[in-house]
């Protein structure tokens, strides 16, 4: 049996944290669950996106050891499964004035289940997926 029950959070790094903590607030309605502020400047920010999904955005050159070998603004490629159709996620996305690069798209989900994603970037280029099972 594998021992692994799911992604707990993925972390990736930010050339501004305030401005990408701003853009998924706006977008998911994110809201902040922790700061990591050793000097009184946030280094870090949790934040919760929904449905169990957590992001740990890391502001770029924060002094933090525990990272990945280089970690680099707009290098990330993440998917978030959307609750919605894929038309209301492309929908949000147009309504916050977000470019969407690619989709709607068939794509299927980790679990097997036929889906369509719609691809966006955020303020840093990374790659983000919004997939909603169909």
């Amino acid at each position: 049996m594998n021992p692994l029950v799911c992604i707990d959070h993925v972390a990736i790094t930010v050339a501004d944290l305030e401005k990408t903590c701003a853009f998924y607030t706006s977008l998911f309605g994110a809201e902040v669950w922790r700061d990591y502020a050793p000097d009184g400047r946030p280094a870090v920010r949790v934040l919760m996106l929904g449905g169990g999904a957590r992001l740990s955005v890391h502001q770029a050159g924060n002094g933090v050891d525990l990272v990945a070998a280089r970690p680099t603004p707009g290098s990330a490629d993440i998917c978030f499964r959307y609750a919605g159709t894929v038309d209301e996620a492309a929908a949000l996305l147009r309504s916050h004035d977000i470019e969407i690069v690619d989709g709607p798209s068939p794509r299927q989900t980790a679990d097997g289940r036929a889906a369509h994603s719609v691809y966006f970037r955020d303020p840093d280029g990374n790659l983000m997926e919004l997939m909603a099972a169909d």
